[in-house]
């Protein structure tokens, strides 16, 4: 049994006294909803890069740029991706993107870098996607407390699998959903290769068919925060939900040495885009930190991939420490469209 439950049912009354003592944490508001789509309506998508040793000076500039980058156009949902060292840093990177943008619509996770078309940022850096437009809506949910903090595959594989899954089916049962529903993100405080069990949970809910795409935060300690609503949280996990009149594509490959990590990155690219049928609008390319560090020059991946998707399609792209999506080696499970592995890149593309 799971810790998390197996405490809840030895002390019922444990819950209660810690809501009593941590009230404000028990009011959370765990879910999210945008306002509700036009199959008519507008898409509007944008992608800002900072990078700055002033943490609320960076969060506040990529605010900034994004917000002029979308213009006139509503925005439901930012996704951040964070990568400063510790938690002090990363709460200014909060604070100055929310003093620009409302707190509300903030949703990420510390990472290991990022990258967009206008370059490979790794240390002291953030990048916000911009979703906006009332032909798109953003449902969100988060799942707290996933009982794995200290849990370890070589010790505890039973506990760690038990919690994930319950916390991954949890976590999709919670999330709002439309008919028009297309594309599920998630991001986890759960390192490949736990990313896996997480992601197994989901697919209860969602089927093994649906488009489930992510990563995996930092794993550093002390860096590994998601953030929902502008908060920040371990030991959780968040999704968020795109819907809408539109089309998505997925394509992952997987490398370990620096030529395949390039070459990999602009099959998987070529792949995605041309499974497309629509006119693509935007790409989300959820990347392995691994294969970032196998580069002799961290730029050679980004060219490859603006090889095959040009340099005019909004491109968000994070380092992280675990992908889902589609598997380059599908062993374990060929009927899932998605996986949780690592060392991939695992690219999406949003089409019209």
């Amino acid at each position: 049994m799971c810790r998390r439950a197996h405490l809840a049912k030895l002390f019922p009354e444990v819950s209660f006294l810690i809501c009593l003592a941590f009230m404000a944490g028990c009011t959370v508001n765990e879910t999210y909803v945008s306002q509700d789509v036009r199959t008519d309506g507008s898409i509007t998508t944008g992608v800002a890069s900072v990078q700055n040793t002033d943490a609320f000076e960076a969060g506040r500039q990529a605010a900034g740029t994004l917000r002029e980058k979308m213009g006139q156009s509503p925005l439901h949902a930012v996704v951040l991706a964070e990568c400063f060292e510790g938690r002090a840093e990363k709460k200014e990177v909060l604070k100055g993107v929310c003093s620009v943008l409302p707190k509300e619509i903030i949703f990420g996770f510390s990472t290991y870098g990022s990258f967009a078309q206008t370059g490979c940022l790794d240390l002291d850096s953030v990048s916000l996607f911009g979703i906006g437009g009332d032909g798109i809506g953003v449902s969100a949910a988060l799942q707290q407390n996933l009982g794995i903090a200290g849990l370890t595959m070589e010790e505890d594989e039973s506990e760690l699998t038990e919690c994930l899954r319950t916390g991954g089916s949890g976590l999709a049962a919670k999330i709002p959903r439309s008919d028009d529903d297309r594309l599920m993100v998630i991001m986890a405080d759960a390192h490949s290769p736990k990313n896996q069990f997480l992601l197994e949970g989901a697919q209860k809910a969602m089927g093994k068919d649906f488009p489930i795409t992510g990563g995996s935060a930092n794993k550093n300690a002390g860096q590994t925060f998601v953030y929902f609503q502008g908060r920040m949280y371990t030991d959780s996990a968040i999704a968020l939900m795109l819907s809408g009149d539109f089309q998505v594509s997925m394509a992952g490959r997987q490398a370990k040495e620096n030529a395949k990590v390039i070459s990999s990155a602009a099959e998987g690219a070529h792949e995605a885009l041309k499974a497309m049928k629509a006119r693509p609008f935007s790409v989300l390319a959820f990347n392995c930190a691994g294969r970032q560090g196998k580069l002799d020059n961290i730029e050679d991946e980004l060219t490859a991939i603006q090889g095959i998707i040009g340099k005019e399609i909004p491109l968000f792209g994070a380092y992280c420490a675990g992908e889902i999506g589609p598997a380059d080696i599908t062993e374990k499970d060929p009927a899932a469209l998605s996986s949780g592995v690592g060392w991939h890149v695992m690219f999406t593309v949003l089409g019209r």
